[in-house]
Order: structure tokens, then C-alpha cells, then sequence
């Protein structure tokens, strides 16, 4: 095959795919919708009555495999407790620069206190803005997730704020047995976890 032949050959390609939908989405204009278990960054969560569900164990520091997670528990003032518990989580940090977001923190705490958001900006111009402390991840009295950057406009997005994505997307779904069983804790602001559903709801 000569060279017009090659060219004939390209030209042909190139005009099959010129008609096709565009796969590629204007971003930043338009968000792509996430999955229910999308590992965005991380939030410490609260109870509906806004206390702290962290306890300081340290299970989730121990089940990273990027060892990006440090954590020191402290003993709850008696006249001011933060959390249920005998201890509160008075140190948390996450080096994002680490962080795989394969989410065994999630499923090593035994009290909820750490989800997944939405959240998947989190370039930084320097390495300080990615260790993100307690500050950083601990949702607001109001349940919503306090975001990196406050004046980036993903702060304003609320479906990537939502805190309960991960936990609601391990439900037992489709076992007959938990339909309408709450199967995990409650939380504060908008994470409302409901019950999981019935097959009919889910599928219609």
C-alpha cells in the first residue's frame, strides 16, 4: 500500500469517529455523576446530637496499608466530653500525598467515625495543604463536610459533600433479611441514612 493509501486509510478513521458522541465531558463546567462507592476524601463524622463518633482507637491508622494515617486519642474531659466514649480522637491526620483511597479505614472503624465524600479535587500547591488534620476532616455541627479550600466553588457542590456514600453502597443490598434494617449509625445534617430498601423500590 503506497502512501496515498495510508493517508486514504487515516482519513478514514479520523472521519468514522468525528460523527460519534463525545465521550469527554467540558470540565470544570460539567461534573461527572459518582458512583455511590466512589472514594473521595475522607470526613470524620458526627452523631445526629453533634458529638464526635471518634474515639481515638487507632484501628484505622493500623489497617492503612500506606501507613498515611496518624492518630492520637486523649481522655474525655468529664464536664465536656467530645464523644460518647471514655476517649476522643484529639489528633487526626491524612497525608493525602500517601493515601490510595482503598478505604480499609472505613471498614476497620468500629463506630463510623470515618467515611468517604465525593470530594476528589485536592491538588495543592504545596505538600502542608495535603496533610489534612482534624480541622480539616471533622464534618460541621450541621453535618455538612468542611471543605480544603473554602473559596473553591466545589464547596458549594452538596452531592459531593454527602458523607454516607461508601457506608449506603456496603449495605447487604438485595438480601431480603435487612430490607428496612438501619444498618449503620445515624449522623448529623444531611447524611439522613436511611433503612436499606426494598427490592421493589430499589429496582423501579
Amino acid at each position: 500500500m503506497g502512501v496515498i493509501g495510508e493517508l486514504v486509510k487515516g482519513l478514514r478513521v479520523t472521519g468514522s469517529q468525528m460523527f460519534k458522541p463525545r465521550v469527554t465531558m467540558k470540565y470544570p463546567a460539567v461534573f461527572r455523576e459518582k458512583p455511590e462507592r466512589f472514594h473521595g476524601r475522607h470526613v470524620l463524622n458526627r452523631y445526629p446530637d453533634g458529638m464526635e463518633k471518634c474515639i481515638g482507637c487507632e484501628l484505622c491508622a493500623g489497617a492503612c496499608p500506606a501507613h498515611c494515617i496518624y492518630v492520637r486519642g486523649a481522655d474525655n474531659p468529664a464536664d465536656d466530653p467530645v464523644s460518647p466514649g471514655e476517649r476522643y480522637g484529639f489528633v487526626y491526620e491524612i497525608n493525602m500525598l500517601r493515601c490510595i483511597f482503598c478505604a480499609l479505614c472505613v471498614e476497620a472503624c468500629p463506630t463510623e467515625a470515618i467515611t468517604m465524600t465525593h470530594l476528589f479535587e485536592m491538588s495543592t500547591a504545596n505538600r502542608e495543604d495535603a496533610i489534612y488534620t482534624k480541622e480539616t476532616l471533622l464534618m460541621n455541627e450541621d453535618g455538612s463536610v468542611p471543605h480544603m479550600f473554602p473559596n473553591d466553588r466545589l464547596a458549594n457542590q452538596d452531592e459531593l459533600l454527602v458523607a454516607d456514600g461508601w457506608v449506603r453502597a456496603t449495605a447487604p443490598s438485595g438480601n431480603a433479611a435487612y430490607e428496612g434494617v438501619k444498618m449503620w449509625q445515624g449522623t448529623a445534617g444531611p447524611a439522613d441514612w436511611d433503612p436499606e430498601p426494598s427490592q421493589e423500590e430499589r429496582d423501579s
